[in-house]
């Protein structure tokens, strides 16, 4: 997957399936993101390993799923440039901006609350999502990515239950599992 541009990718496939408004948001809060693209989505390897020991990017593995969510998404009824289609992909290409903390240029290793950092991150921008979105989708965005770890996920509980959750949560976390566990093949 080397030599390929996959933060253009990512663009890409966010403006073809994101609604315009959705789009325009991602575009700004790109803007503001930390510059985490270009580092491993695992520090030590431990996770996200593909064959040879080669581990992705954050902008490979963000790609993968976002790919991934495009191609099976309508198993839930959902479709490009929709309410339901904004949530899955925002939560797919937010979900780990935060992976090395706020300050990722000072960070060597993957923070185990990057969950929790981009979800409160979400909650304190609600405005500016409701902008775009009804109040019930903004509060699922957010617990898509508070959760997407699944039972790993910062603020889960040892009793944590798929089925007390929406159904967008479990779908984005298989495809964080799927991708970091080497299921997900895509072409450069």
């Amino acid at each position: 997957m080397n030599g390929v541009d996959y933060k253009e990718k990512i663009h890409t496939l966010l403006k073809q399936n994101l609604t315009n408004t959705s789009f325009n948001l991602w575009i700004g809060a790109n803007e503001k993101i930390p510059s985490i693209w270009d580092k491993p989505s695992s520090s030590t390897g431990k996770y996200h390993n593909k064959e040879n020991g080669y581990v992705p990017t954050i902008a490979e593995h963000t790609y993968e799923m976002l790919y991934a969510c495009i191609k099976i998404w309508s198993l839930f009824d959902v479709h490009p440039k929709t309410e339901a289609g904004d949530i899955l992909l925002l939560s797919i290409a937010l979900h780990d901006i935060f992976k090395y903390g706020k300050n990722p240029n000072v960070t060597t290793f993957t923070d185990n609350g990057h969950d929790k950092l981009c979800a409160d991150l979400i909650g304190k921008g609600k405005n500016t999502f409701l902008k775009i979105m009804s109040e019930n989708s903004v509060s699922l965005l957010e617990e898509c990515v508070r959760f997407h770890s699944g039972r790993w996920s910062t603020e889960a509980t040892k009793d944590f239950d798929f089925h007390k959750h929406h159904p967008f949560v479990f779908f984005v976390h298989v495809l964080d599992m799927f991708s970091s566990r080497d299921l997900i093949k895509v072409k450069g």
